[in-house]
């Protein structure tokens, strides 16, 4: 039984366009896999080309994962889309907002003022979009109506003035309130526990932050981002719980406890940058070159696949979207955004996962929207919000000084006694 498994809806909405089914193309398809297999394996293969990718994607803000030609790069803008228990209101609201936004970064003030008002449209919907609120966040709630509308105020008389650089800061003042009307919504959710296989395993509820800093190596000297240099990066990592909170609540834990702290980056290539495997670590470090992952009562602590169709309730565990009978459904936290977290497993079996996992250096050269080769393959658990592009000069040997759990920790739920002592047998 695969967990969280849902018959097709009745529309093809989600379903994303197949590629053209020829010897040539399921052949190409083929190889990429296979590649990409080889490149995010916890082994330490890695192949001498990268994957093969289609043509370039279009920059919108429209969908979780795109379906067609257009792809949501922004991290914020995919972690809203993946709260839970949003109401359509709230969701017209962001997606105005978010039009808006996207023209007025193109410096189109035409469009972006005829996408406020779509915003403006929803925002008179407020009543029904506090009817998705709990009382006990009714007034916060209440209080990111009163910004949005005053932003969106804001926003209109900046673009009647030609001055979009303001509009646009007004616009993101706006949208950082829709986060807050949202969540307050989300807080409603009433999450289920995974499986009670998986039952010794700790899985996190809701969201949590993770703040990490890196130093460079002994032979990197300093981090040239752009041709500015840096002694030290920081970025900043939102963890998602409800698409995948056992990856998410293993990552935070792992985190909590310091077991990313001095480890080095063990993979560097220009598509992903890699860490988390003991055994790779330089000689004298003490680890033990048979157990690629956190060891925790003599044995490697494994956890399930676990990947999430937009739209589900539940993640599927133990399988990929194609074995699940779904190739193609949208994601509902698709690796969409440079910097998006993603955990590392065995080519062929999908629970090999313990402790190693990647930043995906996602650009628009990549894959076509909706078409990467990672959706319902790899588990996506979250996104870098601040920092990301300082990813991109991150080298093999360069070190994480520090990892820690800066907000959410109180949502980790660790396994019970009694779950550990069954597990164990």
């Amino acid at each position: 039984e695969k967990h969280g498994h849902r018959d097709p809806p009745d529309t093809d909405a989600m379903r994303l366009t197949p590629p053209p089914s020829t010897f040539a193309g399921a052949a190409a398809r083929s190889l990429s896999a296979a590649a990409l297999a080889a490149l995010l394996s916890v082994s330490s293969i890695t192949p001498s080309v990268p994957p093969a990718f289609g043509p370039a994607a279009a920059q919108a803000k429209e969908l979780a994962s795109g379906s067609g030609s257009r792809v949501n790069k922004d991290p914020i803008s995919l972690l809203r889309l993946a709260l839970p228990r949003v109401s359509k209101e709230a969701r017209e609201l962001q997606a105005g907002l978010e039009e808006c936004q996207d023209n007025l970064a193109r410096l189109n003030g035409q469009v972006a003022s005829s996408a406020l008002q779509k915003a403006k449209v929803a925002a008179g919907k407020s009543g029904a979009m506090l009817k998705s609120v709990p009382p006990a966040k009714a007034a916060e709630a209440q209080a990111a109506l009163d910004t949005i509308n005053a932003a969106m105020d804001e926003v209109g008389a900046k673009i009647a003035a030609s001055r979009q650089g303001e509009a646009l800061a007004a616009t993101e003042r706006a949208l950082g309130a829709v986060t807050q009307l949202q969540e307050a919504m989300a807080s409603g959710y009433a999450q289920p526990s995974p499986p009670k296989e998986f039952a010794s395993l700790p899985y996190l509820k809701g969201r949590a932050t993770v703040d990490l800093v890196l130093q460079p190596g002994k032979e990197h000297g300093q981090f040239d981002v752009e041709g500015k240099l840096y002694k030290q990066l920081e970025v900043k990592m939102v963890v998602d719980g409800y698409t995948s909170p056992i990856t998410a609540g293993n990552f935070v834990d792992l985190v909590r406890r310091g077991f990313y702290n001095g480890m080095h980056i063990q993979r560097s290539d220009g598509f992903v940058v890699q860490t988390g495997d003991p055994s790779n670590e330089l000689e004298g470090s003490g680890a033990d070159a048979k157990k690629n992952g956190y060891v925790e009562g003599g044995k490697v602590r494994k956890i399930p696949l676990e990947v999430m169709v937009r739209g589900d309730k539940d993640p599927i565990y133990s399988a990929t979207f194609d074995d699940d009978g779904r190739g193609g459904y949208a994601a509902a936290m698709p690796f969409n955004s440079y910097g998006a977290l993603g955990m590392a497993r065995e080519e062929y079996d999908p629970d090999s996962a313990s402790s190693q996992w990647f930043w995906l250096l996602f650009d628009s050269d990549l894959p076509p929207a909706g078409k990467n080769l990672l959706d319902g393959r790899y588990a996506c658990f979250g996104y870098t919000v601040d920092g990301a592009r300082l990813l991109s000069d991150v080298k093999e040997g360069d070190i994480i000084a520090s990892a820690k759990v800066s907000s959410g920790e109180s949502n980790l739920v660790l396994p019970t006694a009694p779950a550990l002592a069954v597990a164990a047998e």
